[in-house]
């Protein structure tokens, strides 16, 4: 089903990919920045959580991006790729809650109602 394409098209198609799969990372950064600075500059004691940096970031901009090119891809028709994206971010959204990568500092987490 693929038609014939000049390169100009497929160049304008190809930035096109780029910049949403770029929007989709910083969406997902944006996503990010309210639980990073809260985790990573502890307000309960001084106290941190660095998984939020090494888990919580990648996930979520890996997430935006995969999201953002499924929809584009799904616009463009390319269903099966943009089924196997969005299986992708299925997962990632497992692994994010298995392992609470936006999780705040173990204090705060484990602190009785009256905190």
């Amino acid at each position: 089903m693929e038609t014939e394409q000049t390169p100009r098209r497929e160049a304008v198609t190809g930035a096109a990919g780029c910049l949403t799969a770029a929007l989709g990372a910083l969406a997902g950064f944006a996503v990010w920045l309210p639980y990073g600075r809260r985790g990573l500059f502890g307000r309960f004691e001084g106290e941190t959580n660095p998984d939020l940096l090494w888990l919580g970031l990648p996930v979520l901009t890996l997430g935006g991006t995969a999201t953002a090119l499924a929809i584009f891809l799904a616009v463009r028709g390319r269903w099966r790729t943009a089924l196997g994206l969005a299986a992708a971010v299925a997962g990632l959204t497992a692994f994010g809650y298995g392992f609470d990568v936006l999780a705040g500092p173990q204090a705060t987490r484990h602190c009785a109602p009256s905190c």
